[in-house]
């Protein structure tokens, strides 16, 4: 597939017939409310049949030539001998080098539980190893909140799905700091909390465990490497596996109540995998910004890969939109749609596209009927092009996604073209 920014004056029919495919296609694969109407600064997947050339054309640069093929410039200037990558000129046949494939584990979380779960599921588990229902809330006696979780471990298994057990310390309104410290430092809670882990798996289904405790105080940081280390053990003696959910650091000594207790070499050494949760620096009470950021993402992945282990590391990514009310005012918080969603509104206010090319998203403004300026990040094409490279560059075992339940059929596509999912 390649991927098209649609420019000024163009229209569906021009875009099959320059790139040899026809509208149909394209609106299958990509979210398009009004074919008779696109945005500049919209980006489309193409589905065009493998061709290991290409034509320059005028207004092309090796940038865009690269991005649309999903390889890197450097990649293409050497597949052509090419010195400098001014040097193209209409007419010039480049050959595009083959993109190479790997293949990954792949997460996601979902919150739809009960029959919800179900087509949520359905819809994208051939593109996935693992599905995660969110979440088992520990309770300070150790036992646990129960979920309706059945119906998504029987679809998961029905598509061949890993279906992997969340338990977590905090809500929505409860950070769960003072929660971690009452039961990680007490030796029978953590028994009975063990205890009560594998015996819901063992009757449940589950295959794997993901422990997401976050707002660890600093001083439980050691009761917490304990707690991993003897969970971790009982599991594998199950024949079961462990993975940890970690906040996105930059350095080992990184100060913040979100931070200090994860301990990424000791989660590196005692878990199966981690998940990098890479994503909501643009959360819903921050200024508008990108949600997850290309370049900084990469900050905490060089950092990480120094600590752990690449091929135990799955990179966060959130395929969710924000749309934040302007002027910003803080303890104001943003709405969270889904990416189909944000380009549904975009279409309704005719908004153009604009593209953060430091932080790898889109974005764009409009204003609702009150008259009031909003302003929208989301995922694109693009975007999620930048990820999946990342994934690539750092040699990593995977992505894991926030989270199922919201539409964004060109990551779906786009996953499948970059990688093969393993399958357990």
């Amino acid at each position: 597939m390649l991927i098209h920014v649609v420019q000024r004056g163009d229209v569906l029919w021009k875009i099959a017939d320059y790139y040899g495919t026809d509208v149909d296609s394209i609106i299958e694969v990509n979210f398009i409310p009004d074919s008779n109407n696109l945005l500049i600064g919209q980006s489309l997947l193409i589905p065009v049949e493998e061709n290991n050339t290409y034509t320059v054309k005028a207004g092309d640069t090796a940038w865009k030539i690269a991005q649309s093929f999903g390889i890197s410039v450097q990649d293409l200037l050497w597949e052509n001998k090419i010195l400098y990558p001014d040097n193209l000129y209409v007419g010039q046949t480049l050959y595009i080098p083959e993109r190479e494939k790997p293949e990954i584990e792949v997460n996601a979380f979902t919150y739809f539980l009960g029959e919800s779960a179900v087509p949520v599921i359905n819809e994208v588990g051939d593109a996935l190893t693992y599905i995660t229902p969110f979440a088992y809330l520990v309770q300070e006696d150790g036992t646990l909140g129960p979920i309706d979780d059945e119906a998504a471990i029987g679809e998961a298994i029905a598509n061949g799905v890993v279906p992997m057990m969340s338990v977590v310390n905090f809500t929505v309104n409860v950070a769960g700091e003072n929660l971690a410290n009452m039961v990680l430092n007490n030796p029978d809670t953590v028994n009975i909390l063990q205890d009560n882990i594998i015996e819901t798996m063992r009757e449940k289904g589950y295959r794997g465990l993901n422990i997401d405790f976050e707002y660890v105080l600093p001083q439980d940081r050691e009761a917490y490497n304990s707690f991993l280390e003897s969970i971790a053990d009982r599991l594998h003696d199950e024949g079961f596996f462990l993975s940890t959910s970690l906040a996105p650091k930059l350095s080992a000594d990184q100060p913040g109540i979100l931070y200090e207790a994860h301990d990424y070499p000791a989660h590196g050494r005692i878990a199966d995998f981690v998940i990098l949760m890479t994503y909501e620096w643009g959360w819903r009470g921050s200024q508008p910004r990108a949600i997850s950021p290309i370049n900084e993402i990469e900050r905490v992945l060089d950092y990480a890969v120094t600590e752990i282990p690449r091929d135990k590391i799955l990179m966060g990514f959130q395929i969710y939109a924000r749309d934040w009310t302007l002027p910003f005012v803080p303890g104001h918080k943003a709405e969270t749609i889904s990416v189909e969603e944000a380009m549904r509104i975009a279409y309704d206010h005719n908004s153009q596209i604009q593209y953060d090319s430091l932080a790898q998203s889109p974005f764009f403004r409009y204003v609702d009927d009150e008259g009031n300026t909003h302003e929208v990040w989301f995922e694109d094409a693009r975007s999620a092009q930048a990820k999946f490279d990342s994934v690539k560059k750092y040699d990593l075992r995977g992505i894991s996604y926030w989270g199922t339940g919201y539409p964004f059929r060109q990551n779906w596509a786009l996953l499948k073209e970059n990688f093969d999912i393993e399958k357990l």
